[in-house]
Order: C-alpha cells, then structure tokens, then sequence
C-alpha cells in the first residue's frame, strides 16, 4: 500500500525539464564531459538549420 501511495505523491509533483533532467543525470552519473559534446552537436545543428534560412548569406562569412 505504501508503494501506491508513494507513486501518486510523485506523481502530483513537479515535472522537469529536459536540459534540467539531463544536469541532473550529468551531476549524478558524473559524466560532466558529455556536456562539450552535447553543446558543440546543437550548435552544428542550429548552424545546419541557419543554412537554409535568410541567414545564410550572414553565416558563411564567419567561416
């Protein structure tokens, strides 16, 4: 019974973001060096998505 009642408590408190569940799963499993990864892929990312926009011709000059 106390299972059950554990599991609807939680289930009534606050849900977490994504980027705050991954710093947690970062600080818990001590795996600080995903995060140079992980920010270095999203910004590839935002730069493929950039491309193909109207900013394109203000991106390629940084290169």
């Amino acid at each position: 019974m106390s299972d059950e009642k554990n599991f609807k408590e939680l289930s009534q408190g606050k849900r977490t973001s994504i980027v705050g569940e991954f710093l947690e799963f970062l600080k818990h499993n001590k795996k600080w060096w995903l995060l140079p990864i992980i920010l270095i892929l999203l910004g590839l990312g935002l730069l493929v998505l950039l491309s193909s926009s109207a900013l394109a011709p203000f991106i390629y000059p940084l290169f």
